[in-house]
């Protein structure tokens, strides 16, 4: 359904620092830069973080959560971590199991330099 997610940031060079590492955890190669922007592409689609082009400051979206896919709990950790490391701010309950309306996930959330939400899921085997 998605062909790319982008989120804004104030501090290109900062984000890429926290992103390159958070992403890393996931196995996602170091952004590519393109002037304004990076872009984080992978088989299943293309993350973004980009200076807002109408030269405004960056905002948070209320309410917007981005979730990435992760292979295990231990994975989910290594982002956690990685994420505070690199100045992001833990947010909701620390990171463990959670039972949802489709099942058992392991998830973690952070918000990072610019106050984007962002989780690591992990869909529990049933």
């Amino acid at each position: 359904m998605f062909s790319h997610v982008m989120i804004g940031t104030n501090d290109l060079d900062k984000a890429k620092a926290f992103y390159d590492s958070l992403l890393g955890t996931l196995g996602v190669k170091p952004a590519w830069v393109d002037g304004h922007r990076i872009f984080y592409r992978t088989p299943t689609g293309v993350f973004s973080v980009s200076k807002p082009i109408n030269g405004q400051p960056a905002t948070p979206a209320n309410g917007g959560t981005i979730g990435f896919t992760s292979s295990s709990p231990e994975q989910v950790d290594a982002w956690h971590a990685a994420g505070l490391a690199g100045g992001g701010t833990t947010c909701e309950d620390p990171p463990g199991i959670r039972d949802g309306s489709t099942g058992k996930f392991y998830l973690a959330y952070l918000r990072d330099l610019d106050g984007n939400k962002l989780c690591a899921a992990h869909r529990m085997g049933s």
